[in-house]
């Protein structure tokens, strides 16, 4: 191909060349353009609605955190509440100790509304933490010692004839022939027993964990105190401070008590000057009086 040739495609007429200026001039001034205008566009949003948005995020925020923090809750026993557990609950001091008062009797709250009528708690705060109660199986199940009446019990088939033991005398095996006792709670009147050293009322029945009203008044059918146990009675007037506070129904706090006042005032002439004493338990007077020596 000669050069001649070549410069024959370059030869255009006037309008042709008119036509590409204009295309190159039109291809630098959209160059120009892009490269130096601003195409960000600018909104206004309403000042109410951004407000609203930045308070729904807060929003969703704090309901992720909560939702994480959330501790896990666990049903307990509101006989068992220490200081430190009340006190997370809400308690007060007074209500904890009126709570830890009656424990030291060996008492038991049975239900939320025997809990209010110990420690005095407000309807409010109840309301709250009742829910988290969680009592034993017989306590929640008490409608079913009221059920034996309608059962044939084989162990005591005679109605006209009922064999009355000495508790003191009763095997577990006694024991577990009662509606209602299963050999848990046999074993815990055995313990009980020995603890005492022998129960000399029906009325200690009271004290063992686990005996419900309905099993009691059965066990008083078939059981009674025949002869008071041979037990070496307390030295309420000689006996040391370790002595009375392993005794099981004085304290320690109440037998520190009871040898100071008799260091003071002198020995003990009958169960009538120890209920003086700040602390004794009143209500146990006659059955406490069945394990002291005042001579």
């Amino acid at each position: 191909m000669s050069f001649k040739t070549i410069q024959d495609y370059f030869k255009f007429s006037i309008e042709q060349r008119t036509g590409i200026f204009c295309l190159f001039v039109s291809i630098i001034a959209l160059q120009l353009v892009y490269f130096l205008a601003d195409f960000t566009r600018v909104t206004k949003e309403d000042p109410t609605k951004q407000k609203w948005l930045s308070l729904q995020s807060g929003l969703d925020s704090l309901k992720s955190n909560v939702q994480i923090r959330t501790p896990i809750v666990y049903l307990f026993n509101p006989n068992f509440i220490t200081d430190y557990k009340g006190y997370k609950l809400g308690m007060s001091v007074k209500e904890i100790d009126r709570l830890l008062a009656y424990r030291k009797e060996n008492k038991f709250v049975n239900s939320a509304e025997e809990f209010q009528d110990v420690t005095k708690v407000s309807d409010s705060l109840l309301h709250e933490i009742a829910p988290l109660f969680k009592f034993p199986d017989w306590v929640n199940n008490k409608s079913e010692p009221n059920k034996f009446k309608k059962y044939y019990n084989p162990a005591f088939a005679k109605k006209d004839k009922i064999v009355v033991l000495d508790i003191n005398r009763a095997t577990k095996e006694d024991l577990i022939k009662i509606y209602g006792i299963g050999e848990a709670i046999s074993l815990r009147i055995l313990k009980q027993k020995e603890i005492l050293g022998g129960f000399v009322s029906m009325e200690q029945m009271q004290d063992v964990w686990g005996l419900s009203p309905e099993v009691i008044e059965n066990l008083n059918t078939h059981f009674k105190i025949i002869t008071l146990p041979d037990f070496e009675k307390i030295d309420i007037n000689n006996a040391s401070l370790k002595e009375l506070s392993q005794f099981y129904y004085f304290r320690y706090a109440l037998a520190k008590e009871i040898v100071t006042y008799r260091s003071m005032k002198g020995d003990f002439n009958n169960i009538e000057d120890l209920t003086k004493i700040k602390g004794f338990p009143v209500d146990k007077a006659k059955i406490i009086d069945l394990y002291l020596d005042f001579d």
